[in-house]
């Protein structure tokens, strides 16, 4: 079956969306996943298979938008599965239950039905039952070949969760005695000899020593590894596992590792009975066990895929008693023990922090790599003092760090946000190179490393933009989400940006089943999108519907704000989008919310209330000025300031909400002409409108505030007019914000200009950059589409005045402000 893919431009959106049909089908019908072919043509324009002599050759054209993925390595999986499978279970560390969603990244890829699998003109043909190899076509060797160079792709893009993390424990010989072996040799078990063993444990049950029962067990996991999974099985082998757990106490410490170590190789499940009762034993005798000992079981359980919280509470305790004693390798394991474990003990921190000092010189740089990976993991804290020492270790033997080691200190570089320069700039010169060799998920940690950072390399982010299309369908949902965020966050289109876009919006489609589970990661995909300008239609109209949103509340982030952005975004630059949108219970919600928090934390910095205070002064009062957030949706404040065309400030913003209402709110000045027209009645024959139009214009040039009563308001004074020398005075109360009455000028006086003041700081800009961030590009693009025009008080311009004198300040608001290119800018 071929994946159609069709590229297609929405009216209504200001971005192509592309999108698969497949894709979409599998979105509203369930997944088919396992039988669409992911992996494109390498060359990506035709595909021509031939068998023998006789067999015709199909060219499948290829024109413009169009292209036939398959996977012509796929049918090798059926046959080459239980070998795979017998190879990972072989001593290799367990799964990682903790970790995020989407592990097996690449299943997707292949095909479990081989037959489906095959390339279209094989599937046409009969196949011959046997083929001598000196009798095959070249076509076939080619196509041989073909298939172990994508398995060999498929392998490299795999991202091992259980066996990559152990690469230290190659670097010394001292973690034998520590870690579970998987290269140990072995001498294999004939089958036969196999059987006589169950057979005499089922026999002799009962009668068997420790020592026997021990034996017998290292014996059997030498057998094959495909006779495992049917050994496990056994009923017979059954009967010896409770056998071992009735003689459970009676075992040495020794014996009882050695049984434990066999269960390893067998890959006994997590949840064997047998497993139970050696957790409870070795818990009971752990404190008459040595650290070696203690470490070693810790790691069986890891490769297990047990978890033994209360083992490894002992553990930790034992080594903060003997902190001062433990050894290079010994602190290392510990430390890839806590990772694994996802528990951080607390008293173990500081300790921890010395030890990393201590050998740090002495640490390979795998090791250097399993520290940080520990402490990510175990999202255990640690000291910038600490953190930078390993950077600049790292910094100067970049070359010789692998791949893998180098993604784990970036992690943690952006888990304790740490910009070290000497690092990032080795990177831009390093990693660019390996980009093409490094796995999907190792490419998406050094890219999220970037944005997280805010550190913006062109050299590595086109490398990505480049390599990502042909590796995008080993993306997991969180691998593409993360691609379009940081990407956005650095408002970087790289060269490629059609087909890089393109190629993650088919994979959020296809992915589309994983966002139910984490709806965190879609927000977080469409919000990248959304800081270049780009709706994928159909996403959002998913993303905003209802059922969706209920998922969102239940997921451990919190989405509203990520909901509230989208769902704002889209209503100002898709206007004419006809999907799914949020209720406006929903907008008031978490506007309040996000309005709460900037009262707190963003209008009473420094910066910005020194800028008000200063145009305040300068424009003559507060009513020229509005420090708020115009686009709550964006989570940073403005300070408003409206001009007339002809330069003058004009006064906006009243502090009474309803002063616009009630006439009883307006104050009048009684002066003789005011009371003689109240008197006599309308005098020179002019329209209460025409009077109320003098009498604004008048009052605007003496700076005083006009407020429009209302129709019904101007029915009580249907027995007299106000002329033009009558002053409306606002008399406003104080703590409480006038909404309405900006609409209600500015519906009345269009022939203005509105400046958004942005007071910047460094987090809106690329790290030591003048890059404006994603976010911000977003607002100040949203800013001027609703027709304000930015005002920017640029960080590195107005913080040193903040240091300056009054005078120097005001000076340079006035240049800022009263601009004449603003004027006809608006104009």
């Amino acid at each position: 079956m071929a994946t159609v893919l069709i590229c297609r431009r929405f009216p209504r959106l200001s971005r192509v969306t592309t999108f698969s049909t497949t894709a979409k089908c599998k979105a509203e019908g369930g997944s088919n996943e396992s039988k669409q072919k992911k992996d494109e043509n390498p060359e990506g324009r035709e595909t021509a298979n031939t068998g023998t002599a006789s067999a015709a050759t199909i060219q499948l054209l290829n024109p413009l938008n169009y292209r036939v993925s398959y996977n012509p390595s796929a049918y090798a999986k059926s046959r080459a599965a239980s070998q795979q499978h017998t190879a990972r279970s072989n001593g290799q560390a367990f799964g990682d239950t903790f970790t995020s969603p989407g592990t097996a990244q690449v299943q997707h890829t292949v095909s479990t039905d081989s037959s489906q699998a095959l390339p279209p003109i094989k599937n046409a043909l009969p196949k011959p039952k046997s083929v001598p190899l000196h009798k095959q076509t070249v076509s076939e060797q080619l196509s041989a070949a073909q298939t172990q160079e994508e398995a060999k792709k498929n392998k490299k893009e795999m991202h091992d969760s259980k066996e990559d993390p152990r690469m230290f424990q190659k670097g010394r010989p001292e973690y034998r005695s520590l870690s579970y072996d998987k290269s140990e040799p072995i001498e294999t078990l004939p089958l036969e000899e196999g059987d006589l063993i169950l057979h005499s444990a089922a026999m002799h049950k009962d009668s068997q020593s420790p020592g026997t029962v021990r034996d017998y067990f290292h014996r059997l996991s030498c057998l094959p590894v495909e006779k495992h999974a049917a050994l496990v099985s056994e009923i017979r082998f059954n009967i010896l596992c409770r056998s071992a757990v009735k003689k459970i106490r009676l075992f040495s410490t020794s014996d009882l590792i050695d049984i434990l170590k066999a269960c390893v190789r067998l890959a006994v499940p997590s949840t064997h009975p047998l497993l139970n009762a050696c957790e409870n034993e070795f818990c009971r005798r752990a404190w008459d066990m040595n650290l070696d000992q203690l470490l070693l079981v810790a790691d069986y359980w890891r490769c297990l895929e047990r978890s033994v919280p209360s083992y490894l509470s002992i553990l930790f305790s034992y080594a903060n008693m003997h902190w001062k004693d433990l050894t290079l390798p010994q602190f290392v394991q510990l430390v890839y023990i806590i990772g694994e474990g996802r528990r951080s003990p607390a008293d173990l921190v500081q300790k921890m922090e010395s030890m990393i000092l201590k050998y740090l010189d002495s640490f390979t740089l795998e090791e250097i790599g399993a520290i940080c990976l520990g402490l990510f993991k175990s999202l255990s804290g640690i000291s910038d003092h600490v953190m930078r020492k390993i950077a600049y270790r790292v910094s100067l033997e970049m070359e010789a760090v692998s791949t893998y080691a180098l993604v784990n200190v970036l992690k943690m570089l952006r888990y304790t946000r740490m910009d070290h320069l000497p690092v990032m700039k080795e990177l831009g010169k390093v990693i660019p190179a390996r980009i093409p060799t490094t796995n999907i998920q190792g490419i998406m940690h050094i890219t999220l490393t970037c944005s997280s950072l805010h550190y913006f390399d062109e050299g590595i982010m086109a490398a990505v933009a480049m390599s990502l299309p042909s590796k995008v369908t080993y993306c997991r949902s969180k691998d593409a989400a993360k691609f379009l965020w940081s990407f956005g966050c650095l408002d970087y289109e790289p060269p490629n940006e059609e087909e890089f876009y393109s190629s993650l919006i088919e994979q959020m489609h296809r992915k589309l089943h994983e966002f139910r589970k984490f709806p965190e990661h879609l927000l977080t995909g469409l919000l990248g999108l959304a800081f270049v300008k780009r709706f994928p239609e159909e996403l959002v109209d998913y993303a905003l519907r209802h059922e969706f949103v209920q998922k969102t509340r239940s997921s451990k982030y919190e989405l509203k704000k990520d909901l509230f952005t989208l769902g704002r975004s889209v209503e100002i630059e898709c206007p004419s989008y006809q999907g799914n949108r949020l209720p406006p219970q929903f907008y008031e919600e978490v506007t309040e919310m996000v309005l709460n928090f900037a009262e707190q934390e963003i209008y009473v910095r420094p910066e910005i209330m020194e800028a008000t205070s200063l145009l305040e002064n300068m424009l003559g009062g507060p009513e020229y000025v509005k420090n708020h957030m115009i686009l709550p949706h964006t989570r940073s404040s403005d300070l408003e300031v409206h001009l007339a065309m002809d330069g003058h400030p004009i006064p906006f913003n009243s502090k009474d909400p309803i002063a616009d209402k009630k006439l009883k709110d307006i104050g009048v000045s009684l002066t003789d002409d005011l009371m003689s027209q109240l008197i006599k009645g309308r005098s020179n024959n002019q329209s209460p409108v025409q009077l109320e139009n003098e009498a604004r214009t008048l009052n605007q040039e003496r700076g005083e505030v006009v407020q429009t009563p209302h129709a019904g308001d101007r029915a009580v004074l249907s027995g007299g007019t106000l002329t033009a020398d009558a002053r409306l005075q606002v008399e406003p109360k104080s703590g409480l914000c006038l909404e309405a009455t900006q609409s209600l000028t500015v519906n009345c006086q269009p022939q203005r200009v509105k400046l958004a003041i942005q007071v910047s700081n460094r987090n809106h800009y690329c790290y030591c950059s003048k890059r404006l961030l994603g976010l911000h590009c977003l607002k100040r693009r949203q800013l001027r589409q609703l027709g304000y025009v930015v005002v920017e008080l640029p960080f590195w311009e107005w913080f040193p005045l903040l240091k300056r004198t009054r005078l120097e300040k005001l000076s340079y608001l006035h240049y800022k402000v009263f601009n004449p290119a603003l004027l006809s800018r608006a104009g």
